[in-house]
């Protein structure tokens, strides 16, 4: 590939890893919040709460992706017009909500009951309790899980292509088609290894500051 045609590839790319990048930040900002009140739907004693969210959990781990993102899109639009990206950001937030639910859920339930008995003694209220002494230990708790689903999310982002965002990857295997070079798929991989290098690196440091490493 002559050189302007890579330096041209290479802006290209950095213009659709800023789609990328949006994607993964818009999915974390929704599905984070959303997550938690869905790990607490699961832990409710309410059957009329738990059922539902048990059989929202079973669908968007049970079901690939990619299925979700098309049926999102094609879905969506059948009720009123709908941007790709919209769609798979509604998409992506609505499943890592399932997996980071039942991470916070594990996270919440490997805290001793003792814990809650004894704020409740002090005269914490359930806000308190779950503010100030059970959320910092639930951090610490999931931390590990937390940052694998994030880098997980950094590669899922490249489903997107399926309902035609034009991210990263699908930029690439365009250019790939187009030239005739397994080039543009190299540094595709290049890009997404950096970005899951700087999430690796940031829980790393956010481990450390918890304790995980002396």
């Amino acid at each position: 590939m002559p050189i302007d045609n890579f330096m041209k590839m290479l802006l290209q790319m950095l213009e659709a890893s800023a789609v990328t990048l949006e994607l993964f930040a818009l999915t974390l900002l929704f599905s984070l919040p959303l997550g938690l009140l869905v790990a607490f739907g699961r832990m409710s004693k309410r059957w009329y709460i738990q059922w539902p969210v048990r059989f929202y959990l079973l669908i968007m781990r049970g079901t690939p992706l990619i299925l979700q993102l098309v049926f999102f899109y094609f879905g969506l639009n059948a009720l009123f017009p709908i941007n790709r990206f919209v769609a798979a950001v509604v998409a992506f937030a609505l499943n890592y909500a399932a997996y980071f639910a039942e991470i916070y859920r594990g996270g919440i339930e490997a805290i001793p009951d003792g814990q809650r008995e004894a704020a409740q003694v002090l005269g914490f209220t359930r806000a308190q309790t779950f503010g100030h002494i059970l959320l910092p230990q639930v951090i610490k708790n999931i931390l590990p899980a937390m940052g694998n689903e994030f880098m997980v999310l950094v590669k899922d982002t490249a489903l997107a292509q399926a309902i035609g965002v034009m991210e990263l990857f699908r930029l690439a295997f365009n250019i790939t088609s187009r030239e005739f070079t397994i080039l543009p798929i190299f540094v595709a991989g290049l890009f997404y290894l950096i970005m899951n290098a700087l999430v690796s690196k940031g829980f790393s440091i956010a481990e450390k500051k918890m304790g995980y490493y002396r």
